[in-house]
């Protein structure tokens, strides 16, 4: 497998297809728990008190969906994922007890077909860095678009703590120790190891911030960890 990220959807949808199963179990632990910590940071800087509709942007297998209903218990989410297996691994495995809650719909989240203006929340963990800058600017307008004037949006992504003292062992985990125990432990999987590249070249969210700026939102950019995750929040304003 190449060390290139790729941004084609087709490859993005088939690497998660290939992660879907272990997915949640191995982020957790490869991130000693932080993403979920992070996920949680995300719903609570969410500037929005009874949201009725939250889109759930590269939705993965749903592991923010608790976090989200702990705090707003009367939401639904409708989660976006161009990944199949994803849906079924979330549906089947991890949140059957929350089905009719959730509206699963599999696509592409830069050109999905949901209706303007329908969410009063949108949110996304770990997904913008499968994106280029072009197609974060696209995501921006996606963003722009769904949601309602006074709607509220988090989304956050593991990022390069550049800056920080201890990033050269960071970055030594993330490109050394990960792909190594894939390797012993998952049956020489090297699919999760792409988390490094994917990261690296994201850099943080202070890009993405910008588009989402351009487009007419207010956005507040947040560091989480001495940078190792980033994220922005805020709001469509009310016209």
């Amino acid at each position: 497998m190449s060390d290139d990220p790729s941004y084609d959807p087709a490859d993005v949808a088939a690497l998660f297809d290939r992660c879907a199963g272990n997915y949640r179990w191995w982020s957790n632990v490869s991130s000693f728990g932080f993403v979920n910590r992070w996920r949680r940071a995300a719903v609570r800087q969410l500037p929005v008190t009874h949201p009725k509709v939250v889109v759930d942007l590269m939705a993965g297998t749903g592991e923010i969906w608790p976090h989200v209903l702990a705090r707003f218990p009367d939401a639904e989410i409708t989660a976006i994922d161009i990944s199949h297996q994803m849906h079924v691994h979330a549906l089947e495995v991890l949140h059957s007890e929350r089905a009719e809650k959730i509206t699963h719909l599999e696509a592409n989240a830069l050109t999905t077909p949901l209706p303007d203006g329908m969410a009063d929340v949108v949110v996304s963990t770990f997904g913008l860095k499968t994106f280029n800058d072009e197609q974060h600017v696209i995501l921006a307008q996606q963003v722009a678009r769904l949601l309602k004037p006074g709607g509220a949006f988090s989304l956050i992504e593991a990022s390069d703590p550049k800056g920080w003292l201890l990033r050269p062992f960071f970055r030594f985990y993330m490109d050394r120790v990960v792909p190594l125990v894939e390797k012993l432990f998952l049956n020489g999987a090297e699919d999760f190891s792409m988390v490094g590249p994917y990261s690296k070249r994201f850099g943080n969210c202070e890009g993405f911030a910008q588009a989402m700026r351009d487009v007419g939102l207010e956005v507040t950019y947040h560091r989480h960890f001495f940078g190792c995750a980033t994220s922005v929040s805020g709001r469509k304003p009310v016209a």
